[in-house]
């Protein structure tokens, strides 16, 4: 194989087999709720009774709650970088999130899903393929 290879901020190498400067240039905006290291497909959480896709917070919290699950709080430093929900006071089932939706990443999407087997799904992201009508073809 020849090529550079790149490290991303995350220490992810990618292989750029003919390198150009545009090739080292990442273009395209990141999504919230999103996988977002090159070549990753875009990840979304859905909630199967509505087919809601999950796209905030508090989207999020309502359909937890509908489920049993409460908001934890908690006083210690360690709640100011977590938003954190529990199925009940006595049990050891644990839900823990950053508390900025935009740093919801697949990884967390699937411990709801484990935690909620029959009410949530992890699908791709469909983008819409390039037409003249979006402007996104050449």
């Amino acid at each position: 194989m020849s090529g550079v290879w790149v490290f991303d901020k995350n220490g992810v190498a990618r292989l750029i087999q003919n390198p150009t400067k545009e090739s080292f240039e990442r273009k395209e905006p990141v999504q919230p709720g999103t996988a977002t290291a090159p070549g990753a497909r875009p990840r979304v959480l859905v909630f199967l009774p509505t087919n809601q896709v999950i796209r905030s917070y508090a989207e999020l919290e309502q359909r937890l709650t509908e489920l049993g699950w409460s908001r934890y709080h908690d006083d210690s430093s360690s709640s100011n970088r977590l938003l954190q929900f529990h199925k009940s006071e006595h049990s050891a089932h644990l839900i823990s999130l950053p508390t900025n939706f935009a740093n919801f990443r697949s990884i967390h999407m699937y411990d709801i899903v484990v935690k909620n087997r029959s009410f949530f799904e992890v699908r791709d992201l469909i983008m819409s393929p390039p037409t003249a009508e979006n402007g996104r073809c050449e």
